[in-house]
Order: C-alpha cells, then structure tokens, then sequence
C-alpha cells in the first residue's frame, strides 16, 4: 500500500513538474528568448552521475540554462527556487559545461543559470517567478 501511494506521488510530482516547464517554455518565448533545448539527460562529463536541465534557451548573445521547480497548491512552507541546493546548483554548472562542450560551443561563451519557479494554485493563474543569473560558478 505504502509503495503504491509513493508511486502514485511520483507520478504527481512528475505530471506537476512537467506543467510547470511548458508554463515556463511560454514565459521565456515571450520573453524573447528563443528555446534551443528541453529536457537533457546525459552523463556529466569527467563524472559518474547524470545531469538533466530541464529547458536551454537563448537570449541575444547568452545561452541560459533553465531549472525549473513548480509546486501545485502550496502550504508556502518551502518556495520552490528555495529546493535549489548546493549539490543541485554544482550538479547544474557541469551540466551546462557538458552541454556546451557537447555541442561544440566554447566554454568561455557568454552563459547563465536561471531559476524559474512556478506555483500553481486550484483556479487562478500561476506565479511564475524569473531569477536570471541565480546561480555562478563560485557557489
């Protein structure tokens, strides 16, 4: 019963999650930002783990590498940017290192790590919330 109710959680969080990204695909294009890829998995490179990035986009000269945290009917007990931690944000910079080097685009590039947290709530319009730059390579 207990692993049936984890599932089934799994399953919401994940149709949740992917909500949010095509909430936050609509933000960006309107935004100007042109989206160049969704969803990456791939091994980090010079690592033994996977990174994922949920949406690369392109604005002007700067590649922006998109982590998204939606949360659905929140209690505010934890905002959603706030579920970025240490080991999320290093994970993030060498998944965009990867990125970048998988698709032959040097790394001395002009390149961020924006969050875009979303908060749905039962019959109003989601908060979408941008923070460009939130994350550097000195964390």
């Amino acid at each position: 019963m207990e692993e049936r109710l984890r599932l089934k959680n799994k399953k919401v969080r994940k149709k949740v999650g992917k909500i949010g990204e095509e909430i936050a695909v609509k933000f960006l294009k309107k935004k100007g930002y042109k989206i160049l890829d969704r969803n990456c998995v791939f091994k980090i490179l010079g690592a033994f783990q996977k990174g994922e990035l949920d949406i690369v986009a392109k604005k002007g000269d700067t590649f922006c590498f998109v982590e998204v945290k939606t949360i659905k009917n929140p209690k505010i007990e934890i905002l959603p940017e706030e579920k970025v931690n240490f080991s999320k944000r290093k994970k993030l910079i060498l998944s965009a290192q990867s990125w970048l080097i998988k698709n032959k685009i040097p790394l001395d590039c002009k390149w961020q790590i924006d969050v875009i947290s979303v908060i749905l709530k039962e019959g109003k319009e989601p908060q979408i919330f941008h923070f460009e730059n939130a994350i550097s390579d000195f964390c």
